[in-house]
């Protein structure tokens, strides 16, 4: 029933390429059948409407045909994948799940019955409306994680009008509501859904080069390393014809680097939340930070510096946690913009903000000077507390090639700073690292000093 529009697309497409796993071609015909199969399955199982399923898989032909069975039976889905593993315990207290269905990297299914029974007043909503349900776990990197509860079928609205057919990467996670984006407008458009086994550069531009991949959804992070260790000259990425980012701030040096290299590549900035889904963007152009977001059944506004969003498709609330959205259905998105000719440029989540003094520094301003700096990998702008003018600016760097003298680098670094920043943004703390600067999401993981 629910799925009723995407099942046409795939009658359509029957002998197109559905998903691409471990260099099997697996067309839409299997798909529909895989899907019809698993309503058999979930039927013997006693899994029903409203029944809340945890659901730990990455992308696969089982996991893809299974996820969309349990939406059209109107089950409550909570994925989870294994990046998730240090909190699976706690994810799925919290989810109340009632059936536990694991998905293991042979793309064989496990399903056992949890304690239950799930209770939550979101819940009930969702039953009485005979709707399916989505529950989506923030990162949890500034706090406890937030279990978001969707309606999935306000969700997939957006994806009934027919739009570009893409052979697409999964790049972004099972569990996170760009690649849940990723995967239901791939195949609602007839397109071809490209997993990758790990996340890695090479899996990654591989996986480009033999399946002739159109788009490639990656963060910030990830292309910034592409472009760092030149991957992409090991592989024949011609067949690209967009990369999409975002998840978190791209820093312009990464932006203009991408658009000399790829000048053919249409480079589109993607907005969205775990709490409103992603939103329809357009880029002012392909080497621009600026966008306008929005789309059918999204509103936009922006209130002293920062975005809010009203959102048809916006959850129902979080599991655990007071509901962030005003009594007229808005939320704070917490992300501080710049506005100019209808166009939107993200600074950054004011969470990480560095008050200097009663002065505002955007770490990606600092990190975008300090970028350009020969020798540098990565770099990662935090505030840490002082007690005489609040914050003072710090980075934590990764170099290319070890320096001789890190001393001698950091006051290059604080000079080149200088240069280039007024006084109160030149980073006082100069930490070189060997760690890892970002997650397994590659995403930076930005930190405030103690």
């Amino acid at each position: 029933m629910f799925i009723d529009f995407l099942k046409r697309v795939f009658q359509e497409n029957a002998r197109s390429d559905a998903i691409i796993w471990l260099d099997k071609v697996y067309p839409y015909q299997w798909l529909l059948d895989r899907v019809h199969n698993w309503d058999d399955v979930l039927c013997r199982e006693n899994i029903n409407e409203g029944n809340v399923v945890i659901l730990e898989a990455d992308f696969s032909p089982n996991a893809t045909a299974l996820f969309l069975s349990l939406l059209d039976r109107g089950c409550i889905l909570v994925p989870l994948t294994s990046v998730a593993a240090a909190k699976r315990r706690e994810f799925i207290e919290i989810a109340q799940g009632e059936f536990l269905m694991t998905i293991d990297r042979d793309d064989e299914v496990a399903i056992r019955p949890l304690s239950g029974p799930a209770r939550h007043i979101l819940y009930e909503n969702l039953r009485q409306a005979h709707h399916p349900g989505l529950v989506i776990f923030s990162s949890g990197s500034t706090g406890q994680s937030k279990a978001a509860v969707h309606d999935l079928s306000f969700l997939l609205e957006k994806f009934k009008a027919q739009r570009h057919k893409y052979r697409t990467i999964t790049f972004l996670l099972y569990d996170h509501i760009g690649g849940l984006n990723t995967m239901l407008y791939t195949l609602a458009n007839g397109g071809c859904l490209i997993t990758v086994h790990d996340r890695s550069m090479d899996s990654v531009l591989k996986a480009v080069e033999q399946n002739k991949a159109e788009l490639l959804p990656a963060s910030p992070t990830f292309l910034n390393l592409m472009l760092l260790g030149e991957a992409y000259k090991k592989y024949d990425c011609s067949s690209l014809k967009r990369i999409t980012y975002g998840t978190e701030p791209m820093p312009e040096t990464t932006l203009k680097r991408l658009h000399e290299l790829f000048p053919a590549v249409d480079l589109l900035q993607t907005y969205g939340l775990s709490e409103v889904g992603i939103l329809r963007s357009k880029s002012k152009s392909s080497d621009s930070l600026w966008l306008k977001i929005g789309g059918d059944g999204f509103e936009t506004q922006v209130v002293n510096g920062i975005l809010h969003i009203k959102a048809k498709s916006a959850m129902l609330g979080y599991l655990n946690a007071e509901s962030p959205m005003t009594a007229d259905g808005w939320l704070d998105t917490g992300d501080m913009v710049e506005e100019e000719d209808g166009y939107l440029k993200i600074l950054g989540r004011k969470s990480e903000l560095i008050n200097v003094g009663g002065q505002k520094v955007f770490p990606i301003e600092v990190e975008n000077v300090i970028r350009q700096m020969d020798n540098v990998a990565e770099a990662v702008v935090y505030g840490e507390k002082n007690s005489i003018i609040g914050n003072i600016v710090c980075v934590r760097i990764n170099l290319v090639e070890d320096e001789p003298n890190e001393r001698d680098f950091v006051v290059r670094l604080k000079e080149f700073c200088r240069q280039r920043l007024e006084p109160y943004k030149v980073p006082v703390k100069v930490n070189i690292v060997q760690d890892q600067l970002y997650s397994q999401r590659f995403k930076k993981q930005r930190i405030m000093g103690p």
